[in-house]
């Protein structure tokens, strides 16, 4: 499994989409979304298919959102969204973002409290990183 901050093409993020249910919209929505996002990290097998993505949209100086933490169905099971949502930690900590947010789909809350983030009280939904900074500030 090859793992990078680097953007996949729309008709890449747009396959990955309508494979994992999550919807199909227009290849130039798709390129916006890409467009407007601060990092993107992949996850691809040994034939180079895009397996596994997960987007942050961000200031740049105070707070970074996961947007996307999507993984094909046929390669889930295999640490690869633990690895794409530690490698955004990692690099938004890099870049001197410490606060790190999510709003976690349906069922999913415990992979992330798996993956170092806790969840906000009834009144301030979503979760936040709470693990330990891996990455370095950037002053």
């Amino acid at each position: 499994m090859q793992f990078s901050i680097s953007t996949p093409t729309a008709a890449e993020f747009a396959a990955l989409y309508l494979e994992t249910g999550w919807g199909q919209w227009p290849l130039a929505t798709f390129e916006r979304a890409l467009a407007g996002s601060w990092v993107v990290c992949v996850a691809r097998d040994d034939d180079n298919r895009l397996v596994g993505l997960g987007r942050l949209i961000g200031d740049g100086a105070l707070h970074a959102f996961v947007t996307e933490m999507i993984v094909s169905e046929s390669a889930r099971g295999a640490g690869i969204g633990a690895e794409i949502v530690r490698r955004l930690v990692e690099e938004a900590h890099r870049r001197g973002v410490r606060d790190v947010q999510l709003f976690a789909a349906r069922g999913r809350a415990a992979f992330y409290e798996r993956n170092g983030f806790a969840r906000r009280p009834d009144d301030a939904p979503g979760m936040e990183w709470a693990g330990e900074s891996r990455g370095t500030a950037v002053p």
